[in-house]
């Protein structure tokens, strides 16, 4: 069996409870206290870091290494593209994700982070969702009709959007209507922990 070691606030933790979710499948998740982590977590992840995925002999960290190792493992439902093509594109997408939004959600989570890298990290996030909202205006999901894993990425962020400090404007409207449909999907539902449910009012 599957155990994703898990920090139950953590958003990067979130997209991998959010993919076993999806997939329906038996798994264990072990809720890990980011303030003081066990010392195995850092023979597993040398960079002492959740979340990780231990299956047997392999131990897997970085979401997005987890969750398409799981949706190779577990096809049912595909989240990544079948067509090679367009699976470059998708995890083209996903290393755009991290670079241009997600490195100011660690400056967000990071403790040590000054006021002044806050208020810029809130900004650019804000900025870059905006930037988004053409593209979710007319589809139901980032890639089209389909739910994919950019979907399962952008979620945990979107659902902090309060939590964070951080407003859309008004041109942002779409982007909180494509967050909403995310949210309505039960696996979602089911993935998010107690301390995470009171994020969002």
């Amino acid at each position: 069996m599957m155990v994703l070691y898990s920090g139950s606030t953590d958003p990067f933790s979130q997209r991998c409870r959010f993919v076993l979710f999806e997939k329906g499948m038996d798994f264990e998740i072990r809720d890990i206290d980011l303030y003081h982590k066990p010392e195995d977590i850092n023979v597993m992840n040398p960079y002492g870091e959740v979340p990780i995925l231990v299956e047997r002999d392999l131990v897997l960290y970085e979401s997005n290494i987890i969750n398409e190792y799981i949706d190779e493992r577990f096809p049912h439902p595909q989240l990544m593209p079948p067509d090679p093509v367009e699976r470059a594109r998708t995890r083209l997408l996903l290393f755009n994700l991290e670079r241009e939004i997600f490195k100011h959600v660690h400056t967000l989570e990071n403790r040590a982070s000054s006021d002044e890298a806050r208020v810029k990290a809130r900004e650019a996030i804000r900025d870059q969702l905006t930037g988004l909202a053409p593209a979710v205006a007319k589809k139901k999901y980032l890639m089209g009709d389909e739910f994919s894993m950019l979907d399962i990425a952008l979620a945990p962020l979107l659902w902090r959007l309060n939590y964070y400090g951080i407003e859309l404007p008004p041109a942002g409207m779409p982007v909180q209507k494509y967050a909403e449909r995310v949210f309505s999907r039960p696996a979602f539902i089911e993935a998010l922990t107690p301390s995470e449910r009171v994020m969002r009012k």
